[in-house]
């Protein structure tokens, strides 16, 4: 385990790195952040928005929480949302889970983790709604990984009923919210086929996912 120095020693030589690369990187990056995509994701260390879609620092607004939800009460999240989409002026909002979410197996189990299990009430809250769905699915892992993809596609849904975007679309400001789900063993990510960029395809969006899932 690297400690809190050596990360600062890292720091340094990554910043070295990037400005041999490019020598005005760091003055770009401080003048202006113009990114076309709002990433919401978990807040797995294993899940690095940046990384994984191969996009430089400056290119995507991040907002993390744990399995990625998107409550219409967070105001963290909301905010996040907002100031993307009214502010930056963002084209695309990427709701983005993973295979094996240990937030998604909590609730699936009915764990007892604490405060936490308020937030993961959220999620048992949709394991109820597609109760026959996953009781239909041979082991654990299988429906953990059915429930992880239920989750992605409840929440762009969840995103296009926020004020947010209803406000956004009803000024006619093009932004669409898609969802994808990511996989730790080969580190691709799939495509749930839900991509909604105005309210009245929404539902029918969502149910066509469901369908190909």
């Amino acid at each position: 385990m690297s400690s809190p120095k050596q990360l600062l020693e890292r720091n340094r030589a990554w910043a070295r790195e990037m400005a041999a690369h490019d020598p005005e990187c760091f003055h770009k990056l401080a003048a202006q952040q113009a990114p076309d995509y709002l990433w919401i994701g978990c807040s797995d260390s294993r899940v690095p928005a940046n990384q994984i879609v191969g996009l430089q620092p400056g290119e995507i607004f991040v907002h993390r929480n744990v399995s990625n939800l998107v409550i219409q009460t967070d105001l963290n999240c909301l905010s996040v949302l907002q100031y993307a989409v009214d502010v930056l002026q963002v084209k695309h909002i990427i709701v983005c889970g993973h295979y094996g979410c240990g937030g998604v197996l909590a609730a699936l189990r009915n764990d007892r983790l604490g405060l936490i299990d308020n937030w993961l009430r959220q999620i048992q809250n949709i394991a109820a709604k597609y109760q026959t769905a996953l009781d239909g699915l041979f082991d654990e892992e299988q429906r953990c990984d059915k429930l992880c993809e239920l989750n992605v596609i409840e929440q762009v849904l969840n995103v296009c009923h926020t004020t947010v975007l209803r406000d956004a679309w009803a000024r006619h400001q093009a932004v669409a919210i898609h969802g994808w789900i990511y996989r730790l063993q080969d580190g691709l990510i799939r495509d749930l086929n839900v991509s909604i960029s105005n309210p009245g395809t929404a539902d029918l969006a969502c149910r066509g996912a469901l369908l190909s899932l």
